[in-house]
């Protein structure tokens, strides 16, 4: 049930982004006059279809005008994307057919290159257009959720020791910047390619040097750096063995057996090793938690389960909550929108650099089936959707014949040199891009096999 549950996001959540970036470049076709012959959800490879306007017998039975209609609108077999099929352009089908006939005023060909531009630049602005609104619906009916990395402390895995980080350890900037979302301090760590980490340990502050030669390892590290969260006590739960013990709401446990812990993570190995057992928990009583003198000093017996556990509540870090008006989510959507694109650029930069490893992370369906929750969410299921519309705005501007960012490239060479590139070159190029894309789905689909497997 859960793989079908993300199944059917993974596939909903594509075709709703393909269709967004798709009528981008269909609306500004419209508004230049130009044809379009052909506009797809998936592709119809070797001309198999699973839906088509023109094609499908029970819908021309049922709509007998869709055969008049200039455009054939339907749905692929083929779930690799899907495509806007412009008369007179040279594109991913290669249809070179069109290119021998006398060029007609409705063709892409015939129209300026301005004109042209728009048209290629469509779909890039409509993802941009639709992970602003996404972003902005989330502002207004959720808001934004976060744990602040002020006054946060760290507990970081072996890497992160290994770099010199300590359990404990508040990490107050990396470089010049001050990280603000305890959740993203890994991911600043290696967009902004940092080289020290201030961190303010106990009473002192220092500096650890981040060795750029780790980028690799920090890529692939899961969970360097974990909330620590003291072992202060919320609550006992009523059908705890524990429920008459003597616990209070903000005790602090400090040892179990002699056994000193300072945060939760601690107590989880040393309580694991005592399943089945009393043990004798040293407690601060309250004023401990609030970091103030302790008033009291305690043992209490606790009774440990069979899964190493007590039965209490712990207390919960300090989220900042924010919340929008309808007006002002539109800056905050604006804001978030800018921050994702700008942190996804960071790592399209690390992609670059084959030592930093990152090329390792690239995955296909299967990596974006991963991120979606196992059950459904609508807050999860928007901000995603928001975040893949912007990867594929940005993925389709790069400049490689075959994605939208090879056909502006050559069009800003024509508008700036006067010379139209001849098609003869155009069709070469998209050859070339085609290769290209189809090595960059090859690495994908091989990454997430790859991680699979191990």
């Amino acid at each position: 049930m859960v793989a079908l549950i993300k199944t059917l996001q993974v596939i909903l959540a594509l075709s709703i982004l393909i269709i967004v970036h798709e009528f981008g470049h269909y609306c500004f076709a419209k508004l230049f006059h130009i044809r379009v012959e052909k506009f797809f959800l998936f592709f119809d490879a070797g001309n198999t279809y699973l839906f088509s306007t023109k094609r499908s017998r029970w819908f021309t039975r049922i709509c007998p005008k869709a055969l008049q209609w200039e455009t054939e609108y339907g749905i692929g077999w083929l779930p690799l994307g899907g495509y806007c099929k412009i008369a007179g352009m040279i594109d991913e089908s290669l249809d070179t057919e069109q290119l021998k006939r006398e060029p007609q005023a409705w063709e892409f060909r015939t129209h300026n290159p301005w004109q042209r531009l728009l048209v290629m630049a469509g779909g890039v602005l409509y993802n941009f257009i639709f992970a602003i609104i996404a972003f902005c619906i989330i502002m207004a009916v959720w808001g934004q959720s976060y744990i602040p990395n002020e006054g946060a402390r760290i507990y970081p895995n072996e890497l992160a020791q290994e770099m010199g980080f300590r359990a404990g350890d508040e990490i107050l900037s990396l470089d010049d910047y001050v990280p603000e979302d305890f959740a993203m301090l890994q991911a600043d760590l290696v967009r902004r390619n940092v080289r020290f980490a201030h961190v303010r340990r106990g009473s002192d502050t220092l500096d650890l040097y981040i060795d750029g030669a780790m980028t690799s390892q920090i890529l692939s590290s899961e969970g360097m750096f974990e909330l620590a969260i003291p072992f202060c006590i919320d609550s006992v739960a009523g059908n705890s063995a524990n429920a008459f013990a003597g616990l209070q709401k903000g005790d602090r446990i400090v040892a179990f057996n002699g056994r000193e812990i300072e945060f939760l993570q601690d107590a989880r190995p040393v309580l694991a090793s005592f399943a089945g057992q009393s043990v004798d928990a040293t407690v601060l009583r309250c004023s401990a938690c609030a970091e103030t003198a302790v008033a009291d000093t305690l043992t209490v017996p606790v009774q440990v389960d069979s899964a190493g556990r007590i039965g209490v509540f712990m207390q919960m870090p300090h989220i900042e909550q924010k919340r929008y008006t309808g007006l002002s989510s539109i800056p905050a959507g604006l804001r978030l929108t800018g921050s994702t694109l700008s942190g996804y650029l960071r790592d399209l930069r690390l992609l670059a650099s084959p030592s930093s490893g990152a090329y390792k992370s690239v995955g296909s369906f299967i990596a974006i089936g991963q991120v979606f929750p196992s059950a459904w969410d609508w807050f999860q299921f928007m901000y995603l959707l928001a975040v893949l519309s912007i990867m594929l705005g940005v993925m389709n501007l790069i400049p490689i014949p075959g994605l939208d960012g090879g056909h502006i490239v050559f069009t800003l060479y024509e508008i700036i040199t006067g010379r139209k590139p001849s098609d003869r070159f155009m069709i070469a190029a998209q050859m070339v891009g085609m290769v290209l894309l189809i090595g960059l789905m090859i690495l994908a689909f091989g990454n997430d096999i790859g991680r699979l497997i191990h």
